[in-house]
């Protein structure tokens, strides 16, 4: 079988999943940013759900990492401060590729979060502040209601950061980058971190 190309290379992983990144913000119809959460509780019962990553790079935390946000105080929210390691899994059928991200989470500084949920537009910074997210609900109308409630209290106003409302990193222990190739013959090649905190990596049978 010939060589093929666009092969997975062995390199730094922050650098491919930055490349790799770009192609999807091109070519995804939406929320090339979209990424499945999986984490569990303290008895380990895994839950999973779909957040958008609004950060990542090499320069955040002390290793790098994966940076969403979300209100502790909903499931995924206990879930994370209960057991806080997490999975990440990135799915661009545009590009029939996959990147999945194993490690442990830690939540972002007050300023960080104050920084992301001040640039947020602000529709839906009232949203946030008024959900009391998984909890619930019992009409759709009430929540409308207190989003309503809240635009009036603020009127001409900052809508400041609900405590709750807050980020979280990911600092990545694994990368694993997968290619979808013709007949079933996939490519893997998974990245681990070292105790030196450099990267090695091999590749997996599909």
């Amino acid at each position: 079988m010939d060589a093929e190309q666009n092969a997975i290379p062995q390199t730094n992983p922050f650098e491919l999943f930055a490349a790799w990144f770009a192609e999807a913000q091109d070519t995804e119809p939406n929320d090339s940013n979209a990424m499945a959460l999986a984490t569990a509780n303290a008895d380990g019962a895994p839950s999973v759900r779909m957040v958008l990553l609004k950060g990542y790079g090499q320069d955040l935390g002390d290793s790098g990492g994966f940076v969403f946000y979300t209100n502790a105080q909903s499931r995924k929210g206990e879930e994370i401060i209960a057991n806080p390691q997490a999975a990440l899994l990135f799915h661009w059928k545009s590009l029939r590729r996959q990147v999945r991200i194993e490690g442990p989470l830690s939540e972002v500084s007050s300023a960080m979060a104050d920084d992301y949920f001040n640039s947020r537009p602000r529709i839906s910074q009232l949203g946030s502040a008024a959900s009391d997210q998984s909890r619930p609900l019992d009409d759709r109308t009430t929540y409308l209601a207190r989003v309503d409630e809240l635009s009036r209290h603020y009127e001409g106003e900052d809508i400041p950061r609900p405590p709750h409302w807050t980020g979280f990193l990911l600092t990545p222990r694994a990368i694993e980058f997968w290619i979808d190739r013709p007949n079933r013959l996939h490519e893997r090649r998974r990245f681990t971190r070292t105790v030196r905190g450099g990267w090695e990596s091999t590749l997996l049978y599909p």
